[in-house]
């Protein structure tokens, strides 16, 4: 890997455009001037990626304190296909501004002939917004990718952005069995920063996680997730609005338990006497497994977690199912009984609606229909074909 990246970074044309970037010893970027054409290491100072101008990922780069990075709408960022070693990760402290239009989104995509899911590991923004945690400790948790990085803390409108109109594909690497890289990450991020309007492609495991935090998201689409759709742990507390999650007929990669919606009060159920346990809204939702394979569950809510979800809508294709409808119980700890669901299936094609499973004080309200969920027409911009 380091040997295809030097190539690069030898012939290309070095230009400085006045940003600051610093080498980092995890880092694919191996020295030497990197211009905003070619992107890895450190970012110091602010720097503009402009439109009409090639934009090369070619390692981890790393948006520092005090930093921003802003993408024009229109920007394609092109990224190596070099798996867990190239992604970008936006520290506490930093931000980034990429604010697309409906006409004009930013992309962010792989650069190889060949695209595949896990590619390069995709979008990290790191916050200062509260965890669950044990009473008494610091609000602190260690970035799953980089263990010497932090997040988290007691900023609770904490401000790391915005992503307005973006596409992220072909993203996910994996590290190993407890280490991922998702399509978006969202560790600690605060209800400063604006999420709209996210297609999140292609990926090799979830969608879109959260963890901890207080930002809240809106018209977020995953299309073929290898794992998970949508993702909340750590003690995430914030509402969504208008999630579509879909996989495709055919696209029948699997991690061990993949779902529609996965929620955990702490991290992992390792923490069942934690403070700020994961408080969230959802607001309109599809999920729907078009792929002749079984699914673990269409809604998973567990380990202290507490939900409220309206308008939730579920469908399966041809030879396509879920293990549960709604399961609300786990071994490391079951969900909140302040959790509430309100859920349509579509019963074509033998989805079962009444396999659930509660918890005392819990209100899950399954009813067969054809209609609700979340309103498609809000991703025409994507140009995806529902």
């Amino acid at each position: 890997m380091k040997k295809t990246i030097l190539s690069i970074v030898t012939i290309a044309s070095l230009i400085f455009t006045g940003c600051s970037l610093s080498d980092d010893d995890n880092n694919t970027n191996v020295g030497g001037e990197v211009t905003v054409q070619n992107l890895a290491g450190n970012l110091t100072s602010d720097l503009t990626l402009k439109s009409g101008v090639a934009h090369n990922l070619i390692g981890a780069l790393l948006v520092k304190e005090g930093a921003t990075l802003t993408i024009e709408a229109g920007v394609t960022i092109n990224a190596l296909a070099g798996g867990t070693d190239v992604y970008i990760l936006v520290e506490k402290g930093g931000k980034i501004i990429a604010n697309g239009t409906a006409a004009n989104p930013i992309k962010f995509t792989s650069s190889a002939t060949s695209p595949k899911a896990g590619d390069w590991g995709g979008l990290i923004i790191n916050g200062k917004a509260p965890l669950s945690r044990q009473n008494g400790s610091e609000s602190n948790a260690a970035t799953e990718v980089k263990n010497s990085i932090l997040f988290g803390g007691s900023v609770a409108n904490d401000n790391s952005g915005i992503l307005n109109y973006v596409i992220l594909e072909y993203t996910g690497a994996r590290i190993d069995d407890e280490a991922e890289h998702n399509g978006l990450t969202l560790n600690g991020v605060g209800s400063g920063t604006v999420l709209s309007n996210i297609a999140i492609l292609n990926g090799d495991d979830d969608g879109i996680e959260f963890f901890g935090g207080t930002v809240n998201a809106s018209n977020i689409l995953v299309v073929n997730a290898k794992d998970d759709m949508f993702d909340f742990t750590q003690g995430y507390v914030g509402t969504c609005t208008n999630l579509y999650g879909v996989r495709e007929a055919g696209y029948v990669a699997v991690t061990s338990d993949p779902r529609g919606i996965e929620a955990d009060g702490n991290l992992d159920g390792n923490s069942p006497s934690d403070i700020n346990q994961s408080v969230f809204t959802i607001n309109g939702v599809t999920i729907i497994n078009n792929a002749a394979i079984e699914l673990t569950d269409a809604i998973k809510i567990r380990r202290g977690a507490t939900a409220t979800i309206t308008n939730a809508y579920v469908a399966v294709g041809v030879g396509a199912s879920f293990a549960d409808f709604v399961d609300l119980t786990d071994s490391k700890g079951d969900a909140n009984g302040a959790t509430t669901i309100t859920v349509v299936g579509n019963t074509a094609n033998g989805l079962n609606i009444a396999d659930n499973k509660t918890v005392t004080g819990a209100t899950i309200n399954a009813t067969a229909g054809t209609a609700g969920g979340a309103d498609k027409t809000a991703f025409a911009w994507t140009g995806y074909n529902f």
